[in-house]
């Protein structure tokens, strides 16, 4: 039996919690593979065949192929495993969270400099916030 998440309620945010943890593992442990130069070079000479390689849902490879970030943390990834693949294909992190939210590096960074984003209407789903998903380039369902 699933534990009370109050926090699924909030906008804009997966909690990387024991469930995610199971549902993610194989991607994650994609991601770490890109550690090594070796297979880093492997997955840019084909990216599907190394991708068949891992143990990973079929949606999860979709997700990495597409490089949506918000599509993989939703099939389990960690943000800071997920990072990798980023790096892989030089992108800093800011450049990736900016991917995440349909903003521009700078719009990102001018943002995060300026206090990130105001709490008014993104307490729970429902709001009018800012991270509410029908504003998020994800839309409504939050499906890509």
């Amino acid at each position: 039996m699933a534990l009370d998440k109050p926090y699924l309620d909030v906008p804009g945010t997966t909690v990387f919690d024991m469930e995610q943890s199971r549902k993610g593992y194989g991607l994650n442990q994609f991601c770490m593979s890109l550690m090594k130069a070796e297979n880093r070079t492997r997955f840019k000479a084909d990216e599907r065949a190394y991708l068949d390689e891992s143990a990973m849902t079929e949606e999860q490879k979709q997700a990495v192929l597409a490089r949506d970030l918000n599509w993989c943390i939703r099939t389990g990834g960690n943000i800071y495993f997920l990072a990798r693949i980023g790096a892989t294909d030089g992108k800093s992190f800011q450049q990736m969270a900016g991917s995440m939210t349909g903003m521009s590096e700078d719009e990102y960074r001018d943002m995060m400099i300026n206090g990130g984003r105001s709490v008014e209407g993104n307490r729970y789903i429902g709001e009018d916030g800012s991270a509410q998903a029908h504003k998020q380039p994800q839309g409504r369902a939050g499906g890509a």
